[in-house]
């Protein structure tokens, strides 16, 4: 009997389909607009973005495998499809203005962010790791062209040097990893490998052992967790703002979904001893990324420090090897992304030709000048810091929760006191804003993009922080997939 070809069923990733024609097609119009109205790729980039979202809205309750089961398309990808969509919408409205006052006002800029979205969206519906490998490396390769997008500052370009070094460093770790994977397994198939490591009771095999080891060591530079988090600081300070905010929230958010697709599907967290290695893991990292945010002079450098800890925060989600620890997971980087995109809209507001608005001393006075502005900022710091009633406090008392349930009352103590900590460096920015003098320098420049961005994300941490039961009714309707 002659063999078949496997079924297609491209509806599974209809979104990303539309998404790239868009880009296709933009990177086309690109040449006939002139240089002083290509704001307009900007709004075309939002339009692709909102129509790729209502398809995504269009799956829902959808559960379909295709591609010789290399991508799944199921409640928990769909989730994360939105939140990816959403954040880079917010994240073009941020740039709009930006890139005119930098002169990088190029089409390249807003195709690139839909390309680096597909990459992102990819990547929770990956069951296999050649897929997922496939995805990371279109998102990864994306950033690599953002991050050094403004070729003229040197700063820009030694980010995007560091950052391309590291993950094409990050990226073959992961290969041998997943060499070392299917080495033990004879299979790339996420659901194959579980049943053979379940089927043969090989836990405790060297190949196997190493290949989670390598793999955490990948994924630790991607998410920055210590002591693979070297670049971040650098990165984050020298690349273009909006796009610092979309590496922040969307790439980190990115790696975490794929993260709980391999390490659940594949390893089987709740049983073996990986948990011991990812407990020091996230203990570090929240420790040192809130001890050294402490000490910055940028706010850009603080925010990194900070993403770091946030890092640490959620893999005690993944620590937990629970329902409620990978669904707090999701609730948490729900909140994560909007808090973080928020912060670094008001970066971006403060930007102008004389000033880029990265110095914490920048933000003197904004309460004085821009009452709202200065309030808004107020809210993402106490969501940051994990304050009622904000969505941080939400992810981080069902992540603390999650800890307590698996009995790691250490480590939800420690989560705990380095949220107390990250007080004093969030609240040094409030207290410049709110006791000193403005400065003569400091000017909000305000546009009608902005101001939506701003709206976005100040509405949606406020108002997951008062009515989180969508949220949370989605991640654990989502999380099923793993029980």
């Amino acid at each position: 009997m002659a063999p078949t070809l496997p079924e297609i069923k491209l509806i599974a990733i209809l979104p990303e389909i539309i998404l790239a024609i868009m880009a296709c097609a933009l990177f086309v119009i690109d040449p006939f607009i002139k240089k002083e109205k290509k704001s307009q790729l900007g709004y075309f980039s939002i339009g692709a973005l909102v129509l790729s979202a209502f398809s995504s809205l269009f799956l829902f309750g959808e559960s379909i495998t295709t591609f010789s089961g290399m991508i799944t398309l199921d409640a928990y990808a769909l989730f994360f499809k939105i939140l990816f969509l959403v954040a880079a919408i917010v994240v073009v409205l941020m740039s709009i203005r930006y890139v005119q006052v930098e002169r990088i006002n190029l089409g390249e800029y807003y195709g690139l962010i839909l390309f680096a979205t597909i990459g992102m969206m990819l990547m929770p519906s990956t069951t296999d790791l050649l897929s997922f490998y496939l995805s990371l490396e279109l998102m990864s390769m994306s950033f690599y062209i953002l991050i050094a997008f403004m070729r003229k500052d040197p700063k820009c370009i030694e980010a995007g040097i560091k950052y391309f070094l590291t993950g094409v460093f990050a990226s073959g770790i992961i290969l041998y990893g997943m060499a070392f994977l299917y080495g033990a397994t004879g299979t790339t198939n996420l659901s194959e490998i579980a049943t053979f490591i379940q089927v043969n009771e090989i836990t405790s095999n060297p190949s196997l052992s190493m290949a989670f080891v390598l793999l955490i060591t990948g994924f630790g530079f991607k998410i920055a967790s210590v002591p693979f988090h070297m670049w971040a600081p650098d990165v984050y300070e020298g690349a273009p703002t909006p796009i610092t905010a979309y590496l922040s929230a969307g790439s980190k958010a990115a790696a975490f979904s794929v993260m709980l697709r391999i390490f659940i599907d594949a390893f089987s967290l709740s049983s073996g001893n990986w948990w011991q290695i990812l407990w020091i893991i996230a203990v570090v990292t929240m420790t040192l990324g809130n001890l050294l945010a402490l000490v910055q002079s940028n706010i850009k450098r603080m925010l990194a420090y900070s993403s770091i800890a946030h890092s640490g925060y959620i893999l005690i989600g993944l620590i937990s090897a629970s329902e409620i620890g990978y669904a707090a997971i999701m609730i948490y980087l729900v909140g994560y992304v909007f808090m973080t995109l928020g912060a670094f809209v008001v970066i971006v507001l403060l930007c102008s030709r004389n000033l880029k608005g990265d110095q914490i001393s920048d933000f003197k006075g904004i309460a004085q000048t821009n009452p709202m502005v200065a309030l808004t900022f107020m809210l993402f710091a106490l969501s940051l810091i994990g304050i009622p009633p904000t969505a941080g406090f939400v992810g981080k008392l069902y992540l603390f929760n999650a800890a307590i349930q698996g009995e790691f009352y250490w480590l939800a103590i420690i989560g705990i006191l380095n949220s107390a900590v990250s007080l004093y460096y969030y609240f040094k920015v409030v207290q410049i804003m709110y006791t000193e003098e403005p400065s003569e320098n400091t000017v909000l420049s305000f546009s009608p993009p902005i101001k939506v961005a701003l709206g976005i994300t100040g509405f949606a941490t406020l108002f997951i922080g008062l009515y989180p039961e969508p949220i949370i009714k989605a991640a654990l309707y989502s999380v099923k997939i793993f029980l």
